[in-house]
């Protein structure tokens, strides 16, 4: 295959051209199953990154598809020259690698050559990520007391208090039915059919406990009376007419919406984004002495050392070696 192909047709997991019609039903369950091993967001995101290396290879009239790794190492510089952040030419790079295997090809992301471009790049430019505010408990009840009584502002309320208190990663939180929500007397249980670190589905539930000051569990059910909404989706787009979709909210509409309201307490809007609702809970727990086994219940972090650096910046200056020395 060339570099001029689609991106979608270079991304297809098996070809079946040559298969004949009587085994055609079975053949399009099986480029099903195939296509679920990656995530959705996954998926767009390799479409995108290799569609982007084709349209590079294209105009230094090169193949893509085979690539040669000379001309994959000459594409991550070009990126790195252009000013890309690190994380995003490592994913480029992965978006290159699954285009060739499931071509068939031999990766060129194998050889040395490539991997010490990376290794360089990581160096001279640098890799630490750049990490959003947390939006802890304080900074939450702020934002939501900007929310109005509309059925927007109902629902936005809902979205940033459940977001926080369940540590949810935004595609969960859209993800969410409102078969998957349980009220009971101690506050909601919400199961969580599957997540970035569940890809097979295996499901978990989660306790969302109640609050004295702004309510997750009082929010959640404000919107689901006023939409009203008895069935699939839980968070759906709002018109201006106060008219709601039938369709899910994406998770880029929930970080928008994180940055709007951070703006409206006074924060710096550039300083937050989706994830910050998940931190925020995180970076709040931990400072009111939580344990990181509580903690995991809450986010369902499979590691513990990422948990860490959640602990260890919310008791910074707690115990600390050089108190009292000056």
């Amino acid at each position: 295959m060339t570099a001029g192909n689609s991106p979608s047709r270079s991304l297809t997991v098996i070809d079946g051209s040559a298969l004949p019609a009587i085994l055609r039903p079975e053949f399009e369950e099986a480029s099903g199953y195939a296509r679920a091993e990656k995530a959705a967001a996954t998926r767009r995101a390799y479409r995108s990154d290799f569609a982007l290396f084709r349209s590079w290879c294209e105009a230094k009239r090169v193949s893509g598809l085979p690539a040669a790794p000379e001309v994959v190492a000459a594409f991550l510089a070009a990126e790195a020259n252009r000013g890309a952040k690190v994380a995003t030419i490592s994913r480029r790079l992965a978006a290159i690698r699954y285009a060739h295997k499931i071509a068939g090809h031999e990766p060129p992301t194998n050889l040395e050559a490539v991997k010490a471009t990376l290794r360089g790049i990581r160096r001279t430019v640098g890799s630490a990520p750049t990490r959003k505010a947390p939006a802890t408990a304080d900074k939450i009840i702020a934002m939501v007391g900007e929310a109005g009584t509309d059925l927007k502002g109902l629902r936005d309320r809902a979205i940033l208090l459940l977001g926080f208190a369940g540590a949810f990663r935004r595609s969960e939180l859209v993800g969410l039915d409102v078969t998957d929500l349980e009220f009971c007397a101690g506050g909601l249980r919400v199961s969580i059919r599957k997540s970035k670190t569940d890809q097979e589905g295996l499901g978990a539930t989660i306790a969302i406990t109640r609050g004295s000051v702004a309510c997750p569990v009082d929010a959640v059910r404000a919107w689901i009376t006023a939409a009203p909404i008895t069935d699939g989706p839980l968070f759906r787009p709002v018109t201006r007419t106060g008219k709601i979709s039938a369709r899910r909210l994406s998770a880029r509409a929930v970080a928008n919406l994180v940055k709007v309201y951070a703006r409206h307490a006074g924060l710096r809007a550039a300083d937050f984004s989706g994830h910050s609702l998940r931190s925020g809970f995180l970076t709040s727990a931990a400072a009111r002495g939580a344990s990181i086994f509580k903690l995991m219940d809450v986010s369902r972090h499979k590691s513990v050392d990422t948990l860490r650096g959640y602990v260890r910046d919310a008791e910074m200056f707690r115990d600390h070696a050089g108190n009292g020395l000056l």
